[in-house]
Formats: structure tokens, C-alpha cells, sequence
């Protein structure tokens, strides 16, 4: 077994024992710099608060754990699978940037470097014709203008914004799913789509691969949506939207926050949210593009939360 294959293996096994704190075990391993050493108890670089993290893991990790991990990487990556976990020279740089980010992700079609100058485009699944028509123009031009554009192949605003970037010659785009990477696409009606996404770009999760999607999964997809991006861009949600829980996520991460004019005009929420410091409304494309010129190096990692 490989260097990497065995340190891959070694990601898995600890966090198959943290299944509610992953963003901690992420944050565990890539301060040691190795899995491995930290399952030998070799590692020497934590913080106190880290070290006695680590030894519960360590104390909970199976004989049987690497063996079952190792496993696990052979049948999804036999499917042209490839897995990055928070040690891999492969894992978002962006993704790096915040402090909740995943222990691994696993990624069908290619990621790139380029991926890094990355935007995702959000909003309702319940989207109107306006709606989709000004995700449509965003997102194209975005794509356009050499932005990878992020969302999450739901109904509605999503759909209309990977399809735009699909449309543009060389655009790239990349789906972060709520579901397991070998599970067929949800919703259902998105699988084409999704098809010719991981030909153009990537499809990404952060769950077992044969994790159902489930309610409390979303969430989490938002987490990994927002980090992976310079920002996200709301284009039309309500109150109780995912797309509003990625806008408090971005804020969050240190990310840029755009909001469109039209949102900030309906929504109450997104008038609160225009008065916060690191949010743009915005009205066409050339009011993001401005920013993103600005933004020479990725956004500033915020402190670990333990």
C-alpha cells in the first residue's frame, strides 16, 4: 500500500469514529500533518486541546478500521472516484480556509487548480421564471469570464445556474450534492445533468458514498458549497431557504457575500444581511467581477471554534 493510500486510509478510520465532529477531526489531522502519525501517537504538533482530542480518537479506532477504510477507497476510486482528504495536496485550497471544512471529500469528474477563482450561484429550489432567467445571465457570465461557478443540483435557481455555465464554451461548474457519491443523484430529474457536469467540472461530496440524502445533510453540502468559493451570490430565497443559511455561511468564512438588488428589495432578511460588512448588492454581473478583481489572495482562515 502507497504512502498516500495509507495515509487516506488512516483520514477515514478517525473519522469513521467522530461521526459529530468532523470539522474537529479535520482540523486535528491537518495540524499534525499525518493520520498516521497521529494513530501511532507520534505526532507532537498539537495544542493541548488538539492532544487530548486526538487521544480519544486514537482510543476509539478499531484493529479492523484502516482495513475496512482501505477497502472503502478501492471500490469507490475502482468507479473513477478520486479521493482528497484535508492532507492531500489535491483538497480546495478555499476549502482549506475554513474552519469547519470536512475531513475528505470525493470528487467525480476533475478539480483544478483553476477552480480556486470559484462563485457559487444559490437560491430557491421554488425559483420564478425571473429568478431562474437572472441566475441564467449570472452565471453565464461568470463562466464567461473564466469563474467556476458553484451550486448544489437542486431544482430551481441551481439547475439554471450549472446549465448556464455548462452553455458557455470551456465554462466550468461544479455540483456539491447532500448525498453520497455513489448514490444516484437527487433529485432525480438532475442525473443528465449531473452527467454532463462531471464532464465539464466535478461533482463533489463530503459523505460516505453510500449516504442516502438526508434533511440534516444539506446543511452541511452549504458548508462545503460556501467554502469551496471567493463568495456565494444569492439569487432569489426566503426566509427559511438554504440559500439564506449560505449567506449567514459565507459571512461566516470570511467569504464575499453578494446579494442581488431584487432579493434586498423583497426580503427583510436580505436588507439586515446589506447592512453587514463583507456583502455587495448587487446589479449585474460587473458588480461581482469588480470584487473578485480585488481579491488577490483567498480570504483569511478564521480561528478554529473547539
Amino acid at each position: 500500500m502507497s504512502s498516500l493510500a495509507s495515509e487516506q486510509a488512516a483520514v477515514l478510520a478517525l473519522t469513521t469514529v467522530s461521526p459529530r465532529e468532523w470539522y474537529r477531526t479535520a482540523a486535528v489531522i491537518y495540524e499534525a500533518g499525518s493520520a498516521l502519525e497521529l494513530l501511532s501517537g507520534e505526532s507532537r504538533l498539537l495544542a493541548q486541546a488538539h492532544k487530548d482530542y486526538a487521544r480519544e480518537l486514537v482510543q476509539r479506532v478499531g484493529s479492523d478500521d484502516l482495513a475496512e477504510a482501505q477497502d472503502l477507497i478501492d471500490r469507490v476510486s475502482a468507479q473513477g472516484i478520486t479521493l482528497y482528504t484535508v492532507i492531500d495536496e489535491g483538497y480546495p485550497s478555499n476549502l482549506h480556509l475554513i474552519y469547519n471544512r470536512p475531513p475528505f471529500i470525493w470528487v467525480r469528474g476533475e478539480l483544478r487548480s483553476e477552480d480556486f477563482r470559484a462563485i457559487a450561484v444559490v437560491g430557491t429550489r421554488e425559483a420564478s421564471e425571473e429568478g431562474r432567467q437572472r441566475a441564467t445571465r449570472l452565471a453565464r457570465g461568470l463562466a464567461e469570464a473564466n469563474v467556476t461557478v458553484l451550486s448544489g443540483l437542486a431544482k430551481g435557481i441551481d439547475t439554471a445556474a450549472h446549465t448556464a455555465a455548462l452553455a458557455v464554451d470551456g465554462g466550468r461548474t461544479v455540483a456539491v450534492v447532500g448525498n453520497g457519491i455513489l448514490v444516484p443523484i437527487y433529485p432525480k430529474e438532475n442525473r443528465a445533468l449531473a452527467e454532463r457536469i462531471q464532464e465539464q467540472g466535478a461533482i463533489v461530496s463530503q459523505f460516505w458514498p453510500d449516504s442516502p440524502p438526508r434533511q440534516m445533510n444539506f446543511p452541511m453540502r452549504n458548508v462545503v458549497m460556501s467554502g469551496m468559493g471567493m463568495g456565494t451570490v444569492v439569487i432569489e430565497a426566503s426566509a427559511t431557504s438554504g440559500a439564506k443559511m449560505q449567506a449567514r455561511l459565507a459571512l461566516d468564512h470570511g467569504k464575499r457575500l453578494f446579494l442581488l438588488d431584487s432579493l434586498v428589495t423583497s426580503q427583510e432578511w436580505a436588507r439586515r444581511y446589506a447592512e453587514k460588512p463583507g456583502v455587495s448588492v448587487v446589479r449585474s454581473l460587473d458588480d461581482v467581477l469588480d470584487v473578485l478583481v480585488k481579491l488577490a489572495a483567498p480570504p483569511e482562515q478564521l480561528t478554529l471554534r473547539l
